[in-house]
């Protein structure tokens, strides 16, 4: 381990609280949300059992965290029914229904414009 991960190498949790673990060093047993729900899992309305940290320079705090579950008490995934598909495919079709024209697309619109290309720009230029 590099000298920056000894800070964040709190297994009992008395400095943060929960037990914390350098980056990609977490112990097995342990699973991420994303992790979860690659092996059909979900968290399944556990606590946060443990954490994992690295430095971050974009970020104001300069702390990257992710917060682990464990893979014993996570439950499987909720199947999708129809009436969820039916919800998710009219929030798909609301992206991209331009607001402005009532014109659907075959892209999402940007939320940077909030509107379609040629609503954003009606004289024809583009944005820079």
């Amino acid at each position: 381990m590099s000298p920056a991960c000894g800070k964040c190498f709190d297994p009992t949790g008395a400095q943060f609280g929960i037990p914390t673990y350098p980056w990609r060093y977490a112990p097995e047993g342990f699973a991420t949300r994303r992790q979860l729900r690659a092996l059909g899992l979900r968290p399944g309305g556990q606590p946060v059992a443990a954490q994992v940290m690295r430095r971050s320079r974009g970020r104001k705090s300069g702390v990257l965290v992710g917060y682990l579950y464990r893979v014993d008490l996570a439950k499987p995934v909720r199947p999708m029914t129809s009436r969820k598909w039916g919800a998710l495919a009219l929030a798909m079709l609301a992206r991209r229904t331009c607001p402005a024209c009532r014109i659907t697309y075959s892209y999402c619109i940007p939320t940077s414009l909030g509107m379609c290309v040629p609503c954003a720009y009606p004289d024809g230029q583009r944005a820079p």
